[in-house]
């Protein structure tokens, strides 16, 4: 009903504008002399056909769209629109004079177009002033002239900007705010904590003290958004502006580092929101080109596992290095479908080949073997969420445990020079099937690398990868979507976190540091707390925990730890040459595993023959025979959470 009576309203006050137009054009054609024959006949023939004149007009603004628009956000489309829909409309009142054959001079018309765009137009913009103004929290009659004078209007309040940086990026985004009115912004203070800055103005703004005093400037002037403008800043710096930022209600947008700046100027365009990566608090990864070259360029890799989180990234970072060919195996045909539409653009000249197979078939992966003959394996693929292969953990044997043995055994057969396993934090003292079955995977490289006379064999152990498939930072965006709440299962759970492509980058180059075999362990960082993860996830997405989004304590899943370790007490972890990668000595095979290997029948009749039909409690006891470290953990009805079966071998 009131959309109606918005168009009936702005029909009426058209259909007034509009003669008001034709008017003042007769008016300003005879100079005013309305006491004048030639006046007095044309305004005759006017009156004669006002009624068809302004009909004419308002049908052919229906007809334009002219009614459909909200006009509490015209800007300059609805001026082109107006432009456009006027002129027709005077073109169809040329038309009907002439077809009446009454005379009416051709300066009129010129005249009453130019007027019927300024009144109608007028009309329009007149509202969503008004709109603008009325909603204005502390009316800026500056701010309104500016964007009149553009014809560029944005409803509600302006957006108080808080810069933290009041260096040269600091000083170009000021300018930058103030140069662009129209994006709402004004800049009420800044940040640096260099002390003799401070009381200081930049740029006309003044700097209202240090990092240390974020939260309190912040109220003072009442901001709403803070912008990190420190293109330079470590990622440790950017960690502890973010987590004082946090304490305010303000949003959060930063400049990205200067290496993403080259060739581009500081702009509103290019600032990001802030990612959960910028709370790590860790340095990008540096690795030596050289060593990874000479691995890599024109050799024959292959990555198994390639369609999935690490094995893609795998497979774009190892682009870069100029193989002769790169091969991804995964057995999931979609996934691997798309890496190769996405290898196919952005590395055209890439000799890139998709092998879809399993690595649970030996046979299967004996035949890409030997179609592509390559030179170094990268072995990602593995089944990989703790709580799903608690509750399968035949699938987990199956291609944890024998996938890996199959890879191993081929490797070694067609004389690969390097093979990297891909190994998890998980697997130190176990308490889940998938962390055990990583464990033995890792013993099944060790046993091989003693008798193996041409392949290097590496596992590479790392933690959490932030935005991997399942991982817990989309699960919190997907709830943070739905409105909440946020699920913890444990208030000072904790787990160690990567991203992926310095997690990649790190196997890389662990690859080229394998002499020949061993274990490497990548440096995590310190362990992060899932609770303040949640947290941050909640205020990067614009909200308030608690308030906004609730978070509400689950439980601790079977399988999972309360704290994840990296090393086993028995390895000694030692430095090498690069600052965040490890060399680890794990304690040999067990006997188990190793009279497993030497028996009589072939570990694939044992996982078909014998392990496929146990329990699912069963299979836990063998792996627990095979992995001594591994404890099992199993659901008491009367606890929250779960308790620990101890082994007295694993103490």
């Amino acid at each position: 009903m009131v959309k109606y009576i918005r168009i009936a309203a702005l029909v009426i006050i058209d259909a007034i504008a509009v003669n008001i137009s034709f008017i003042l054009a007769y008016l300003m054609r005879f100079d005013f002399h309305v006491e004048s024959e030639s006046f007095l006949t044309y305004i005759s023939a006017y009156a004669d056909n006002i009624f068809i004149l302004t009909s004419i007009e308002i049908v052919v603004f229906f007809i334009c769209g002219l009614y459909q628009s909200l006009w509490r956000y015209a800007g300059a489309e609805e001026i082109v629109k107006i432009f456009a829909t006027t002129g027709i409309a005077i073109l169809a009142c040329i038309s009907y004079m002439q077809f009446m054959q009454q005379s009416v001079p051709r300066s009129v018309f010129i005249m009453s177009f130019i007027l019927n765009v300024f009144f109608v137009g007028g009309v329009r913009i007149a509202y969503r002033l008004f709109r603008t103004i009325r909603q204005q929290q502390g009316f800026n009659l500056r701010n309104i002239l500016i964007r009149f004078g553009r014809l560029e209007f944005v409803g509600g309040r302006i957006s108080k900007v808080m810069v933290v940086g009041a260096g040269d990026a600091g000083a170009s985004m000021i300018r930058e705010i103030r140069r662009h009115p129209e994006y709402g912004k004004k800049v009420v203070a800044a940040i640096d904590d260099d002390p003799s800055k401070k009381g200081k103005r930049i740029i006309g703004v003044k700097i209202a003290g240090n990092r240390k005093e974020i939260r309190a400037a912040a109220r003072r002037c009442g901001a709403d958004e803070i912008i990190i403008a420190i293109p330079s800043a470590t990622k440790k710096e950017i960690q502890s502006i973010v987590n004082e930022c946090n304490k305010t209600r303000c949003k959060l947008k930063i400049l990205p580092g200067l290496i993403d700046l080259i060739n581009e100027n500081v702009s509103i365009n290019t600032l990001r929101d802030v990612d959960i990566e910028d709370l790590l608090g860790r340095d990008p990864v540096q690795v030596n080109l050289r060593e990874i070259s000479g691995y890599i360029e024109g050799r024959i890799v292959m990555v198994t596992g390639g369609g999935g989180s690490i094995g893609s990234e795998l497979c774009r970072q190892i682009a870069t290095f100029r193989p002769r060919r790169l091969v991804a195996v995964d057995i999931y045909e979609n996934s691997i479908f798309e890496l190769a539409e996405e290898m196919r653009v952005r590395f055209p000249a890439l000799a890139f080949e998709v092998a879809v197979a399993s690595v649970r078939s030996k046979g299967r992966m004996e035949d890409v073997f030997r179609k592509y003959m390559p030179h170094v394996i990268f072995h990602a693929a593995a089944h990989k969420h703790v709580p799903l292969m608690e509750m399968n953990p035949k699938e987990a044997v199956v291609n944890n445990i024998l996938g890996t043995a199959n890879m191993v055994a081929l490797a070694d057969a067609f004389a690969v020079e390097r093979f990297v396993m891909i190994s998890t934090d998980k697997a130190v003292n176990p308490t889940n099937v998938m962390g055990a079955t990583k464990r033995i995977a890792e013993m099944l490289l060790q046993e091989k690398s003693q008798c193996s006379k041409t392949t290097r064999f590496t596992a590479v152990r790392f933690g959490n990868v932030l935005g991997s498939n399942g991982s817990v930072i989309p699960i919190f965006r997907k709830q943070i979507e739905n409105g909440g709440p946020v699920t913890v299962t444990h208030p000072d759970v904790t787990r160690y976190f990567m991203t992926i492509p310095e997690a990649v980058q790190l196997v890389i180059q662990a690859g080229a540091m394998a002499e020949r075999s061993g274990m490497f362990i990548l440096d995590m960082g310190e362990p992060i707390r899932i609770m303040d993860l949640a947290e941050n996830v909640i205020r990067l997405s614009g909200y308030r925990p608690y308030e906004d989004i609730d978070i509400v304590i689950t439980k601790l899943r079977p399988g999972e730890k309360l704290h994840e370790e990296l090393i086993l007490k028995t390895e000694s972890a030692k430095h090498t040459s690069h600052e965040k990668i490890f060399t680890g000595t794990p304690p040999p095979p067990s006997e188990a595993l190793l009279e497993l290997l030497r028996g009589d029948r072939p570990l694939e009749e044992v996982v078909y023959g014998s392990v496929m039909k146990m329990k699912d409690e069963e299979v836990k006891e063998w792996l627990r025979c095979l992995a001594p470290s591994y404890t099992i953990m199993k659901k008491n009805p009367e606890m929250r959470g779960v308790v620990i079966e101890h082994d007295e071998e694993s103490q």
